[in-house]
């Protein structure tokens, strides 16, 4: 989808964000065709500084945006983007609570001058005894259950990827959408909130409820009871893991049918799932037993024209080549700030049989400066002045 034909078409988004959460907000609503207007610091983004673990945030989050590099310490430098956030219809910000608003630049200060404003504060939680605290994805999991879930017996383990950043800002977006929709009825903006610890409740809330259907705390997921007889890694004649699921009274019928198992298909103790979890002790050797003995390849060839659950153990490398990705566009091109090309997963939507890609490569820090103050009404002359002054970059 390009142009017009883009749903946020329009829609003019100033970002006050760093690391994930904030950016993967404003990433879906310019993936979706809102301006987003980046706001750095001279230096830009510290994001984009980021080293080990955190290397991959800021190509991940930043295409499809506009970057300026404004003095938020400078008044002139706050006149230029307060007159900027006039012209916006959402805002959306990461600082530490009350420190947009010591700048000028929080909700209420804003909504006189652009009281059609939807503002976004995307924090690690919402109003309560916790909101003062600094909240990070691993603070979250920890406090918030995932953490205990994920490891088990082998210790609280966060989550492989930043689960909560990536959801806050999701909610974040789902909430601006929300919100201009609202806007459509009323005229009217409003401030609206995301958060980690919040989000990282919702994640666990399934668990949360498994204790009460069951009477009994969740087991963390390294040591629970499965909920299907095969639901396993299972290790091949060449060495390498598929994981196969068998998940529904059909499947275990297909299954036993086409691994010569007749005697397990016709036994009644395995008539029910329940039944076979209870005596996966029994099944699992057998099974193993014949996985052992096929290549990974063929487990997976035949799986796949059994219609059964199954996956290879990829790592993210992998997915670059991934075939799926490749052919259904679910990876677009960019190009990194030392200028190599790759390509990084979009949304994963799809909208009238159309994908969301790049328009807007990775932005250099202060790349659209220019641009973007000659579309608020400043001179070259006065730009020049502001650049000279080292009041902005670009």
């Amino acid at each position: 989808m390009m142009g017009k034909e883009l749903p946020l078409a329009g829609v003019r988004v100033v970002e006050f964000c760093h690391v994930v959460m904030g950016p993967t907000c404003g990433l879906i609503l310019a993936d979706l065709g809102a301006e987003v207007i980046k706001v750095e610091p001279l230096d830009g983004d510290h994001t984009r500084k980021l080293v080990a673990s955190g290397a991959g945030f800021f190509p991940t989050y930043n295409r499809n945006k506009k970057s300026i590099a404004v003095d938020l310490r400078s008044p002139r430098g706050r006149a230029a983007v307060s007159k900027l956030v006039a012209s916006a219809d959402v805002v959306t910000e990461t600082f530490r609570p009350g420190a947009m608003g010591k700048l000028g630049l929080g909700y209420e200060a804003l909504k006189k001058v652009n009281p059609r404003l939807v503002y976004c504060s995307l924090k690690g939680f919402l109003p309560g005894p916790y909101e003062h605290r600094t909240g990070l994805d691993e603070v979250v999991q920890m406090m918030g259950g995932l953490a205990y879930m994920t490891g088990g017996r082998f210790g609280p383990l966060r989550a492989g990827a930043s689960v909560n950043d990536v959801m806050g800002g999701m909610f974040g977006a789902i909430a601006i959408l929300a919100a201009l929709h609202q806007r459509g009825a009323t005229g009217e903006g409003q401030y609206v909130q995301s958060a980690l610890f919040e989000n990282n409740a919702f994640l666990v809330a399934q668990h949360m409820m498994e204790g009460l259907m069951m009477g009994k705390p969740a087991t963390p997921m390294p040591d629970r009871v499965r909920a299907w007889a095969l639901y396993d890694n299972f290790k091949t004649a060449d060495g390498e893991l598929v994981f196969v699921g068998v998940v529904t009274d059909t499947q275990w019928k297909i299954f036993c049918e086409a691994f010569d198992l007749a005697e397990l298909l016709a036994d009644p103790a395995l008539k029910t799932n329940p039944q076979r979890v209870e005596a996966r002790p029994r099944i699992l050797p057998i099974v193993t037993e014949i996985f052992a003995q096929m290549t990974k390849q063929e487990l997976m060839d035949e799986c796949e024209a059994l219609g059964l659950p199954f996956a290879p153990i990829a790592r993210p490398e992998d997915l670059f080549e991934d075939p799926h990705l490749n052919a259904s566009g679910g990876l677009a091109p960019v190009t990194l700030l030392n200028g190599s090309k790759t390509k990084v997963p979009i949304l994963p939507i799809e909208m009238d049989g159309k994908r969301f890609g790049t328009r807007l490569d990775i932005p250099q820090v202060g790349e659209h400066t220019r641009e973007v103050l000659a579309g608020l009404g400043y001179a070259p002359a006065a730009i020049d002045e502001l650049a000279g002054a080292g009041i902005i970059n670009g």
